[in-house]
């Protein structure tokens, strides 16, 4: 079945449906990543985007359910250049059209992905329309001209507390879209988590006296969340250690007097050098945001640096136990996770 893309610079975009049969209102982002699409699509961080995969054939891998970073897929749509008709991988479950499928998601394959993420990496994110219906081009353009993806946070996060329990220190997640990777490297330290809806109050938090407090990842324009920033901000006050991630990291920024400003296109993939200052080296991060902090307050350093643009990536607070990173904390960059447990007077062994 053919589908369509029309962006709201009035672009169109022919291929074939994929996943869902639906029509579909989002704003389009590029991601760079050769894999990691179970993770992408499930990644709370990307309600209301469709997402454009720049690696020409995906799905090779299957999906593997347990790899998702939530309990459902929240991109509106996935795009691509061409979907593998044959997947195979001895943890695969599912294929990634039936994966789609699953949870409702509409995709186009087909597209020439290259020249659609050129369009996007030259003049900015889009919003876009998919449909496999009849379209008015001039009526889709005015209603995209005006959408905006709004209360991502209230959208994703979790509508009760969860505790994960554990021998080591007491750590607090205030969910703006915590990924399930956040939490597993919080547990796989040993760390006591409990995991706190987004509009928890900082007092209800404190009241439970955690060791050190998590602000997590989430989607959307971090300044729209007025009251979230001004717990978060009595949060920093109460002088127990923090970090921030990715949003997080946003939002501390904001509590404690610093700006942010939209990228015209972006960060979005796995192969993000980040210069740690002290250190002196550059790791590769996964990133997946379209803000950064601007114009630090003098209540904070910076400690690391976007190398392809100069970017703040990771902030330590001088007055207080206080740390922030604008990436995803990986493999390479796991010490994050540790530096934090010491800041609580625990052990990277738990």
């Amino acid at each position: 079945m053919k589908a369509y893309l029309i962006l709201e610079d009035g672009s169109v975009y022919e291929g074939k449906s994929i996943g869902a049969v639906r029509d579909c209102t989002c704003e389009i982002v590029v991601n760079t990543s050769v894999v990691g699409y179970v993770e992408t699509l499930s990644d709370p961080s990307y309600y209301g985007q469709g997402v454009v995969l720049t690696y020409p054939i995906i799905g090779s891998y299957g999906v593997n359910l347990s790899d998702m970073e939530s309990e459902r897929i929240w991109a509106k749509c996935l795009i691509v250049r061409e979907l593998s008709e044959a997947a195979s991988n001895f943890r695969m479950e599912i294929t990634l059209s039936d994966y789609l499928c699953r949870y409702g998601v509409t995709g186009i394959e087909g597209i020439d992905t290259r020249a659609l993420a050129s369009k996007l990496r030259d003049k900015g994110s889009m919003a876009g329309f998919v449909t496999t219906s009849y379209f008015e081009k001039d009526e889709v353009i005015a209603k995209l001209k005006e959408y905006k993806a709004k209360n991502g946070v209230k959208a994703v996060t979790s509508v009760s507390c969860r505790h994960i329990p554990g021998k080591g220190k007491k750590v607090a997640v205030l969910d703006c879209g915590v990924k399930n990777s956040v939490i597993g490297k919080l547990t796989e330290r040993g760390m006591d988590v409990t995991v706190y809806p987004a509009v928890t109050s900082a007092e209800e938090i404190l009241r439970d006296k955690p060791d050190g407090i998590v602000i997590s990842n989430g989607p959307g324009n971090p300044e729209e969340n007025a009251e979230l920033i001004k717990e978060v901000g009595k949060l920093a006050e109460a002088g127990i250690p923090m970090l921030g991630l990715e949003l997080g990291h946003q939002l501390i920024a904001l509590a404690t007097g610093s700006t942010v400003k939209k990228l015209g296109h972006g960060h979005r993939g796995s192969n993000y050098p980040v210069k740690f200052i002290e250190k002196n080296i550059v790791y590769i991060t996964s990133q997946n945001h379209g803000y950064v902090v601007d114009n630090v307050s003098d209540k904070a350093e910076v400690i690391c640096v976007n190398i392809n643009d100069a970017s703040v990536e990771g902030l330590r607070y001088t007055d207080k136990s206080i740390v922030s990173y604008q990436f995803a904390p990986g493999a390479e960059t796991s010490f994050v996770y540790d530096e934090f447990v010491l800041m609580m007077g625990g052990s990277a062994n738990a």
